[in-house]
């Protein structure tokens, strides 16, 4: 059992039969009453977020997450497959499970949350950001460059986002997956 003085960003807990991970939390001592912390809540499996109260010193139930790095394989009807590169074992998840998936491709590597005591697969992580290649994209026109415009590209993944005029087919661009914004072109 953990308390409220183990809170941290990232800290998993069982509540009321569900796994929530803290968002983010709060220490308040007020001036009159006891200590509080206020935290936010993300439920791993639905995604859901709530805002709890806790008392000073409260005890609650820690759960052991681990992360665990796989390969994307393909999506199906059955879901997203997955492989474990260290034993080659496989497994689908719900693609709902798969937060910022239009930036994963095949043969991409993902890291997956697994609940410890039951080895069951929880959800899947992008890293913060992927290489990927431009598969379409219009020509940008000579002479704008230097008004920062941008253009929309498709990546090999299947997402769309804003490039600056001088990418073009065929360059392998660095994406922010928070936030689908281009960062910087890649040297092959």
């Amino acid at each position: 059992m953990a308390d409220t003085t183990d809170f941290r960003n990232g800290f998993t807990m069982r509540l009321d039969g569900e796994l929530w991970q803290i968002v983010k939390f709060q220490h308040v001592k007020p001036g009159k009453g006891g200590a509080f912390v206020r935290t936010t809540l993300k439920n791993i499996r639905t995604g859901r977020v709530v805002d709890k109260t806790f008392r000073a010193g409260e005890k609650v139930q820690q759960a052991r997450i681990e992360r665990r790095e796989h390969q994307f394989l393909y999506e199906d009807a059955m879901g997203m497959h997955f492989m474990n590169m260290e034993d080659y074992s496989q497994f689908a998840l719900t693609a709902e499970s798969v937060a910022k998936r239009e930036f994963l491709k095949e043969g991409g590597m993902i890291d997956i949350l697994f609940h410890a005591e039951t080895e069951a697969p929880l959800l899947a992580e992008l890293p913060k950001s992927v290489e990927l290649r431009i598969v379409q994209s219009d020509p940008g026109v000579r002479g704008d460059t230097a008004t920062g415009a941008t253009k929309l590209a498709k990546l090999e993944s299947g997402a769309t986002i804003n490039v600056p005029l001088f990418i073009s087919e065929g360059d392998l661009v660095r994406v922010n997956t928070d936030t689908g914004a281009y960062i910087t072109r890649v040297a092959e």
